[in-house]
């Protein structure tokens, strides 16, 4: 995947394109998009693609935006084994940009907790899927 460019939808920045292109992360607690309670779209700030519905979002105390279920389709996955530690990436189905990872810890209907880096996600108010 690394080696795959991301398509750019508009000017993205250094740290954005840092977490889409090499698999960065962004620091616990610094998204604004953790405290947005607002009903909306989060697309990927990478190519535009819809990614979650604000109905799939909830507080999961991880310091990142988390959602419980991805669009269908919206989403790949894939193992990561760095930091010498196992855990599943996810990434756009669309570009490839790194998101984030996604956990086996997180509430009902499915028990996943999609943990994904705020700054490459484009919040969209009001916009249905």
């Amino acid at each position: 995947m690394a080696d795959k460019p991301v398509s750019l939808c508009g000017t993205l920045t250094p740290e954005q394109l840092r977490i889409l292109r090499e698999r960065g992360t962004e620091r616990p607690g610094s998204s604004d998009l953790n405290d947005e309670k607002r009903d909306g779209l989060y697309r990927c700030a990478g190519c535009g693609a819809p990614l979650f519905s604000s109905s799939a979002k909830y507080e999961s105390g991880s310091g990142w935006p988390s959602f419980f279920d991805p669009h269908p389709g919206a989403v790949g996955t894939q193992t990561d084994q760095s930091h010498g530690m196992v855990r599943t990436e996810v990434h756009c189905a669309s570009c490839q940009g790194h998101l984030g990872h996604v956990f086996p810890d997180g509430p009902e209907p499915t028990g996943l907790r999609y943990c994904m880096n705020g700054l490459v996600l484009d919040f969209h108010p009001g916009e249905k899927s």
